[in-house]
């Protein structure tokens, strides 16, 4: 069984993402042998020298024991592309980060996310109309994800928390360090309504670079994303960009045609964007009650071993229906009825006739 340790001795890798981990895990079968495995056998899997000597050098310095006693103590867990703990709708984007480090929790309750983000420098209509529209997604038993940055996020998750709404934040550092720093006490309240959560080593600093990465997770999560005001160039803007490519709604708010921050939204709705002017128009395109009933079903559905058998026998790599039953050695119905299964669960995709590959 995978366990949590080398999962986040790979976090600490330099150069090693999603990506070459997904290699790896195909290659070894287990994070396990990955981790342990000998410069040669590193080579044959496909990775470079320079890699291969980071990961070497990470390996022989990194006391991982200590690192998980600092996470127990701070009240840190992890959840891993292997865990049901982790976010379904997050696993479907390219690339999702391999594990995320957690303070609060993650529950059925987060089923339904929206993505509110904007400028660090609202005006007073960018305050009230966040606050109005995140209080009455909250209200409907929406979360809300932003991150947790000055301005616009902050608005969210504040307005998401007065209303007893629950509320997730998705840093661009590790947890050790809450940036800003003035919102730490903003992290306490959002840790007991929701979660603040990253995919950095706890002890990452926040740094420019680390930013434009971790929006792809706020969008992730999330089945759509509303943008209030933002300028040129804004995260916000990212954040979008992000949503569309991985095939979430995106709504923005149009303002005056004189105020900087509602140039960010007005050039969304330009290229496409969803114009917003309440929260009902986003309720109604969630459809609340059907997701509900999918999202229940995929939760509640048994586990059996047949298939868990077709699930380890399928990875990113397409298989056919025909590989996978030789593999499994089963008859084609059941063959079938598990994927059919896998695929209700969100544990697979179909990529073209009886063709499959997993959703990590």
């Amino acid at each position: 069984m995978d366990k949590k340790n080398y999962w986040i001795g790979f976090n600490h890798v330099p150069g090693i993402g999603p990506v070459r981990l997904q290699y790896l895990l195909d290659h070894f079968g287990s994070i396990e042998r990955a981790w342990h495995a000998c410069g040669s056998e590193l080579t044959q899997a496909g990775l470079s020298g320079s890699i291969i000597d980071s990961l070497l050098r990470t390996r022989n310095t990194l006391d991982l024991e200590e690192i998980i006693s600092r996470l127990d103590r701070k009240a840190i867990s992890v959840v891993t592309w292997n865990d049901k703990e982790y976010p379904g709708l997050l696993k479907e984007i390219d690339a999702p980060p391999p594990l995320l480090y957690i303070q609060g929790r993650i529950t059925e309750e987060d089923l339904i996310c929206v993505a509110v983000v904007g400028t660090r420098r609202p005006t007073a209509y960018g305050r009230a109309v966040t606050e109005d529209i995140v209080t009455s997604l909250a209200t409907a038993g929406v979360t809300i994800v932003s991150g947790m940055a000055r301005g616009i996020d902050a608005v969210a998750h504040k307005a998401c928390l007065k209303a007893g709404g629950r509320t997730i934040a998705v840093l661009g550092s590790g947890l050790e360090h809450i940036y800003p720093q003035e919102h730490s006490g903003l992290a306490k309240q959002i840790v007991s309504s929701g979660a603040v959560i990253s995919d950095y080593p706890p002890d990452t600093k926040p740094e420019g670079r680390n930013f434009p990465p971790r929006n792809r997770i706020i969008s992730g999560l999330s089945r759509s994303i509303i943008v209030t005001e933002a300028g040129v160039g804004s995260g916000a803007l990212i954040t979008a960009s992000f949503a569309a490519d991985q095939g979430r709604e995106v709504f923005a708010v149009p303002g005056s045609i004189y105020s900087q921050g509602s140039i960010g939204p007005h050039q969304l709705i330009a290229d496409g964007a969803n114009i917003l002017t309440s929260a009902e128009e986003v309720l109604d395109l969630l459809n609340l009650e059907k997701l509900r009933t999918e999202e229940r079903t995929r939760v509640v559905l048994p586990e059996n071993e047949v298939e868990k058998c077709v699930w380890q026998c399928i990875t990113s790599q397409p298989s056919h229906i025909d590989e996978i039953r030789m593999k499994c050695k089963l008859p084609v119905q059941q063959t079938t009825a598990a994927l059919t299964m896998l695929e209700m669960k969100g544990r697979i995709r179909q990529v073209g006739p009886m063709i499959y590959v997993r959703i990590r």
